[in-house]
């Protein structure tokens, strides 16, 4: 119907046909990024039967779909030309729902909310049809969206992605300068890869600082018990051997944490509205973990013998009642069993923080630099409490070994209640009742399928836009 040439007075000879096939691992990619919370659209400039046949195939639109499929974009929104794209450009080039309601028409408005919630193939488009794409999902719905391409005419919608993919093998040089990012192997698998490995930094990023900021109560707490006389708990030197000896070890360790098995499966997190640090982090760490810490810290402190009477009769010392030999050894004792049990609690904190739903059970100790921080951890704290030369530096004395044992309570306490938790966490999850507990909103993927002649119709491009504007994809 829309052919430029007679199509009359023609006798059939025979058919040609012509098939440039997806590559290799194309649907199993889209699936992942389908499961990672992503959505991929393809923006090509084929035929739209010949994109929607291709679409269908690789699983960006289920062979099932049908017109009143509302998740695949009913009827005419599935699949949108680029001479529908011409018709409906807004005047002003502005997206924004503002724009769009006082500057345009109320059909202009209304075809491109639909194309950014519906639409899943762009077809016989041009290069600016592509930018204007782009800006329709970030500035409609403040979508954060990515894009791969390859040729010039794809460099304008490249530099207006947030994350810009170009092509390593065939893209053009001015291509791989708009972009970001540069796929060496020109395989959409590796773009899946990124994600993870994206997701996989944040993530070991955000538990390193939640691990980290565990000991910062138990540190604080008996400064503020001094007011009400409770005898030095913790000392200056103690807080630094926690904090440098140890501490930052483990904490630099993470950057070798294996990622969790539902790691792909999670929702995208984004990165304005969602901070890595946020107020979960401070409520798991300083509310949570950090108040176990503490109490298990004040139990074996108020455990040793002598402690108590100290503070109901000298307090904290001083020039008023000062310690006798024997109460300052009960003191240091008191100091001593009161960092060791914090030694244990933050190793507790670390195992704990391995994993944010997986239990310890499935995932076991896979990050040897971890394990080999929590040895040193135990060595350095052992020895703080059995090698002299090591008491008066750190103000620290001998414990009996049954005292050293207790502290171990701590260990097995706080990893036990933090494992009741994950599992009530993942019943409520496959329930879908825990919606609040992640980051829920979602990300789309838009694929750019190449002009005509492309290599590879089914992976020569991708855009990815966050769902509802919430989420970018490489989290």
């Amino acid at each position: 119907e829309d052919a430029n040439f007679p199509m009359d007075s023609f006798t059939l000879r025979g058919l040609v046909a012509l098939e440039d096939p997806p590559k290799e691992g194309v649907l199993d990619a889209v699936e992942k990024i389908a499961m990672a919370g992503a959505r991929t659209i393809m923006v090509t400039g084929d035929h739209p039967a010949t994109a929607e046949a291709i679409a269908k195939r690789i699983g960006i639109i289920p062979a099932t779909a049908d017109d009143d499929d509302v998740e695949c974009a009913a009827g005419d929104f599935r699949v949108v030309t680029g001479q529908q794209l011409e018709q409906h450009m807004p005047t002003l080039d502005d997206f924004t729902p503002e724009s769009l309601d006082k500057n345009e028409t109320p059909e202009v408005a209304f075809f491109w909310r639909h194309c950014v919630e519906h639409t899943r193939v762009f077809a016989r488009v041009s290069p600016m049809h592509k930018r204007a794409i782009i800006r329709s999902y970030q500035q409609i719905g403040g979508h954060i969206v990515a894009m791969t391409g390859d040729g010039v005419n794809d460099a304008p919608a490249l530099k207006e992605a947030e994350v810009g993919i170009a092509m390593g093998i065939r893209g053009t040089e001015v291509a791989k300068e708009a972009a970001d990012i540069v796929l060496l192997d020109d395989d959409l698998q590796s773009v899946v890869a990124g994600i993870e490995q994206g997701r996989l930094c944040s993530e070991n990023l955000r538990k390193s600082i939640m691990y980290t900021l565990c000991s910062k109560v138990p540190q604080f707490a008996p400064t503020l018990a001094m007011v009400f006389g409770v005898p030095q708990a913790l000392t200056i030197a103690q807080v630094l051997l926690i904090d440098i000896g140890t501490d930052i070890w483990t904490a630099i360790a993470y950057a070798f944490q294996p990622a969790e098995s539902r790691l792909m499966a999670r929702k995208p997190r984004h990165p304005k509205l969602v901070k890595l640090a946020d107020w979960g982090v401070g409520v798991y760490s300083y509310c949570y973990i950090g108040m176990l810490q503490c109490f298990f810290c004040w139990v074996m402190f108020f455990s040793m013998p002598g402690i108590m009477d100290i503070w109901a009769t000298k307090q904290t010392g001083g020039a008023e009642h000062p310690y006798t030999s024997a109460e300052k050894l009960q003191v240091k004792q008191g100091t001593t069993i009161y960092y060791w049990t914090l030694v244990m609690g933050q190793i507790a904190a670390a195992l704990s923080t391995t994993t944010e739903r997986q239990s310890l059970l499935t995932y076991c100790f896979p990050n040897m630099a971890l394990n080999v921080a929590f040895g040193f951890e135990v060595v350095l704290g052992l020895m703080a409490i059995f090698v002299p030369f090591m008491y008066g530096p750190f103000d620290t004395a001998y414990l009996p070994k049954e005292y050293v044992g207790k502290a171990l309570i701590a260990l097995f306490a706080i990893v036990l209640i933090e494992e009741i938790r994950k599992y009530i966490f993942r019943t409520l999850e496959a329930r879908k009742a825990c919606g609040w507990c992640l980051d829920t909103d979602q990300v789309e993927a838009i694929g750019e399928s190449e002009e005509e002649g492309s290599d590879d119709n089914s992976e020569s491009g991708s855009e990815v836009s966050s769902e509802g504007g919430k989420t970018p994809l490489l989290c």
